[in-house]
């Protein structure tokens, strides 16, 4: 047998023995009464924090019974329909001032908001000669991949890296937050020219512009959009922002704050999570699953079809046999997710402006029959709706955002919930995060290697 398949053999065997000693018998965790997931059976978060930036609220307590309300986020106090109201009855972009509130507990005043918007413009931009060495000469087919190593990158770029004062790491966050789209856009562009062939097109931001602004004039070779366009992801940055500090990836930035290391080490923990499928990428799922949706109903309009295709999916037997109806259902919200509430509002705006009516209508009608199929077939502990990637999806596929961009604008919004949760861990000096895990390991005897049979 030659060396290479030898090593094809051994990690064959070696992923088997793996797989084999890490098996636990799932009657344990009952026994032992973990939280599995951190999460109870009712889907109950274990309070693990306590945090004053952002507010999933989604039942209440009646006599000791949790009953499901609809749902709301709330931001530093402030209701998200507040917020969202607030800016798009004036006419303005609100990714900005949400992004102050988030991080600075206030909404700021005009003076104040232009200040804000001022200094991210000023930090728009990348270190000399990093597009070209950190980005263009080591491209990536994943673009969230590429944003961790970037944001790793940028550590060598900073002077005070290390330097974990409050002042600091509030430089630090606001330099992210005006590069993320910078390096999300220019990071596409390079894998789409190294990977697919196409042309190389690179744009410098617009300081007078928006974030919104400036993601789509980087991403379009003609640097052209709408207002509609650049106003609905705008607001699909605003409600991505924050979603308390319980969520996966934001709890990554809690746990990897408290060992006391830099900022742009959390980061890239916080992105290497939202990576994840069960995370950040179920968006695109929902638009994959659409896509397959489309082939498989002759009828968008029979309700019949559309359910049967459902309950084949929950069967395993269609898309991409999971059992998974992609964009219903959330950890916390059983009635409705408040972001995709808001969202569908103007994704129905946006698909009448941009031909996509038809497509929308076929949303709706899963929208309000998947939670029936989901209840008819399988045993639920609280109730199932949309979440919010279940139009985000559609509103990125009309902005002709490609696929790949769907997680990582996620991260671009994200990353400000992501500083302000750091900033918020250091403040209070929280202890190190560890968590107990119970050994159930039986004892054995050590083995001279001499005496040792493992057939």
């Amino acid at each position: 047998m030659d060396r290479k398949m030898k090593r094809k053999e051994l990690i064959k065997k070696y992923s088997n023995m793996a797989e084999k000693c890490s098996k636990i018998d799932p009657n344990l965790y009952t026994k032992y009464e973990v939280k599995k997931g951190l999460r109870d059976i009712s889907g109950r978060g274990v309070l693990a924090g306590l945090t004053e930036i952002g507010e999933v609220h989604a039942y209440i307590i009646d006599e000791g019974e949790m009953i499901p309300v609809p749902g709301r986020l709330i931001y530093r106090g402030i209701d998200i329909n507040d917020i969202v109201t607030g800016f798009i009855s004036e006419g303005r972009f609100g990714f900005e001032e949400t992004a102050y509130l988030l991080l600075f507990g206030e909404l700021p005043d005009r003076e104040e908001l232009n200040d804000f918007q001022s200094l991210l413009s000023d930090y728009r931009k990348l270190p000399e000669s990093f597009i070209e060495d950190a980005i263009m000469k080591l491209p990536s087919k994943d673009v969230m991949n590429l944003l961790s190593r970037s944001v790793l990158a940028l550590y060598s770029f900073d002077r005070r890296a290390d330097d974990i004062s409050i002042e600091n790491i509030t430089r630090q966050s606001i330099r992210l937050i005006a590069q993320m789209p910078l390096m999300t856009a220019y990071g596409y562009q390079v894998l789409t020219h190294y990977y697919h062939n196409k042309s190389l097109v690179i744009h410098s931001p617009k300081s007078e512009y928006s974030t919104a602004e400036n993601i789509l004039h980087l991403l379009r070779p003609d640097s052209k959009f709408t207002d509609l366009e650049a106003k609905v992801l705008d607001l699909a940055l605003v409600l991505h922002a924050e979603h308390g500090g319980g969520n996966n990836s934001t709890f990554a930035t809690h746990v990897i704050t408290s060992s006391g290391t830099d900022t742009y080490s959390s980061i890239a923990s916080s992105l290497c999570s939202l990576k994840g499928p069960r995370h950040g990428g179920a968006n695109v799922k929902v638009v994959q699953m659409f896509e397959d949706m489309k082939k498989q109903i002759k009828d968008w309009e029979n309700e019949d079809e559309i359910r049967d295709y459902l309950l084949r999916i929950l069967n395993k037997k269609a898309f991409d046999r999971s059992g998974l109806i992609y964009g219903v259902g959330h950890a916390v919200y059983s009635i409705s997710d408040p972001r995709a509430v808001i969202l569908k509002k103007y994704a129905e705006k946006l698909a009448k402006e941009e031909g996509f009516e038809e497509e929308f209508r076929l949303y709706e009608k899963v929208e309000k029959l998947a939670p029936q199929v989901i209840a008819e077939k399988r045993k639920i502990y609280k109730g199932v709706s949309i979440n919010i990637d279940f139009y985000s999806g559609l509103v990125y596929r009309i902005l002709n955002i490609p696929e790949e961009l769907f997680t990582p604008l996620f991260a671009v919004s994200r990353v400000v919930g992501w500083c302000a949760h750091r900033i918020e861990e250091l403040v209070n000096k929280g202890k190190i995060i560890r968590p107990a895990y119970k050994s159930i390991a039986p004892h054995r005897e050590y083995i001279p290697i001499h005496s040792r049979s493992n057939v």
